[in-house]
């Protein structure tokens, strides 16, 4: 997992340079990363974007303890990951498994913090594994609701069109990343999700 590493250290610089410690961390693959305005959409939350280019869950999991090493006391985490790994012909179970490995770490480190995770969203230029996303999206769905502060964040079905095919507006020229559009339905759905954004967060800064 070489390739990742000019990206996290770009991360290390980041948190390094943070004037506060941040309450509601976003982590994951590039669908976070190039999330233009997310840090100041959330500014009242002490916000960080923790994405990184092209990740997978496999690696959210593998550089936790890199990542969140000078990460402090979060109040929240949402996640976005595991689009990469089935694109990378993983099988769902093991996606499965990745997003349990990684909330044990969180619960490690963090203890009883809210967690939640945005679902594999539907893309275009993926569409040929539409199954195996909806199947890892179920099954993780069902881990989230076995504990109070796990919450899933279903995304799927509002970038669906009246004829169950992934919206062209959401999606950049690529067919795969989020169109500013795709991000402002996003937000719209996590505004919706009150347990991602405890009031006892709410700082302004």
């Amino acid at each position: 997992m070489f390739w990742y590493h000019e990206d996290l250290e770009r991360l290390e610089k980041e948190i390094n340079a943070l004037e506060y410690d941040p309450k509601l961390v976003f982590y994951g693959s590039s669908s976070i990363r190039l999330w233009e305005g997310l840090v100041q959409t959330y500014k009242d939350y002490k916000p960080v974007n923790l994405g990184f280019g092209g990740s997978t869950l496999g690696a959210c999991t593998w550089f936790f303890e890199r990542v969140f090493e000078n990460i402090k006391k979060p109040e929240a985490i949402v996640i976005y990951a595991g689009d990469n790994d089935l694109g990378d012909q993983r099988h769902p179970e093991e996606v499965v498994l990745f997003f349990e490995n990684l909330l044990l770490k969180i619960r490690e480190k963090y203890g009883d913090i809210p967690c939640s995770y945005i679902s594999i969203k539907p893309s275009i230029s993926r569409w040929y594994l539409s199954g195996s996303i909806r199947y890892t999206n179920s099954n993780i769905k069902e881990i989230c609701l076995k504990d109070p502060n796990f919450h899933y964040v279903n995304i799927y079905d509002a970038m669906l069109d009246e004829n169950g095919y992934p919206k062209g507006e959401y999606f950049v020229e690529d067919g795969l990343h989020l169109s500013k559009k795709g991000y402002r339905l996003w937000e719209q759905i996590l505004k919706k999700h009150k347990e991602i954004f405890p009031e006892k967060i709410l700082v302004k800064m």
